[in-house]
């Protein structure tokens, strides 16, 4: 079994050697993966209504949701970016070194900016910027607290450990 990679429209997504996709992830259409990427277990990214910009060393964790708005809004993710397990990201902006949790959902024209956590299963909503540097969490997100040291640390570190795991496969 191979991931689904798939052109839309006449567009074959574009995809860094160094990834890793794990056999049953989808990738279609207009989308870019930068180099150590690695998209997991039944990850979708469906780049068939609009683009979606992926930087290097981003891992998108099973079951995870990326796609756009029809004529409106592509998305674009960063470098460094974790997207935990069975997160939505949608027609939005994902800056670098950003967690977003499990289950989390990002709607259309929000902006993530960089050394951000969005804890799980939040729902940052449209329009939403998510300042530098700090937590967000609940249903609609808010702003919680300042990122401690340690979670500065952990952004820096985890983005390598899915390169790691990756290359166990």
């Amino acid at each position: 079994m191979k991931a689904t990679i798939l052109p839309v429209k006449g567009i074959d997504p574009k995809i860094d050697s160094s990834c890793y996709l794990a056999p049953n992830c989808t990738v279609v259409g207009d989308v870019v993966l930068g180099n150590n990427c690695s998209v997991w277990f039944q990850a979708v990214i469906r780049g068939d209504v609009n683009f979606i910009r992926i930087g290097s060393y981003t891992n998108i964790q099973d079951g995870v949701v990326i796609h756009c708005t029809y004529e409106r809004n592509g998305t674009e993710i960063g470098s460094f970016v974790n997207i935990g397990h069975n997160a939505i990201v949608h027609g939005c902006t994902i800056e670098d070194y950003v967690l977003i949790g499990m289950g989390a959902i990002i709607m259309d024209r929000a902006v993530v900016e960089s050394h951000v956590i969005i804890a799980a299963g939040s729902v940052v909503l449209e329009n939403t910027i998510c300042e530098s540097g700090y937590l967000y969490a609940g249903v609609p997100a808010k702003k919680i607290k300042p990122l401690t040291p340690d979670q500065l640390d952990l952004l820096k570190k985890l983005p390598h450990n899915y390169v790691k795991y990756s290359s166990w496969f």
